[in-house]
């Protein structure tokens, strides 16, 4: 991924929260063309090593890329569609795993509910 300038990589370890995947790998790019580049490298480099993926989801689009290699699931995002899924808030439990050589992204802001100071009624005349 970070070959292909994939930026926010994060890798998640879910085993204790989930029995679909081991481990989650996110990572973000700019337009859909870095997206399905982003993809297309992450299935090359891994159909090499004999851990073809066994499914992938949304490369026509290419706003949000699923690929299940078993084990390991990959999501690569399009920024604006990674904020909105807010997938590191839905696996807030999960330990984040360290990629040598990378700081580790800043969390995600997560929108707190502003509450209601009061109810609306109408008048009537």
């Amino acid at each position: 991924m970070l070959d292909k300038k994939a930026t926010d990589v994060l890798i998640l370890h879910v085993a204790k929260l989930t029995s679909v995947a081991d481990y989650l790998v996110l990572g973000s790019a700019d337009s859909d063309r870095q997206t399905r580049a982003i993809a297309d490298h992450v299935d090359g480099v891994l159909s090499q090593t004999g851990s073809g993926a066994l499914s992938i989801e949304g490369k026509a689009s290419s706003q949000w890329v699923l690929m299940d290699f078993g084990d390991v699931v990959v999501h690569v995002f399009r920024q604006d569609a990674r904020h909105h899924y807010g997938l590191e808030r839905l696996w807030a439990d999960a330990r984040h795993v360290p990629i040598p050589g990378q700081e580790p992204p800043p969390p995600m802001m997560v929108r707190k509910p502003v509450p209601r100071t009061g109810t609306r009624t109408a008048k009537r005349a």
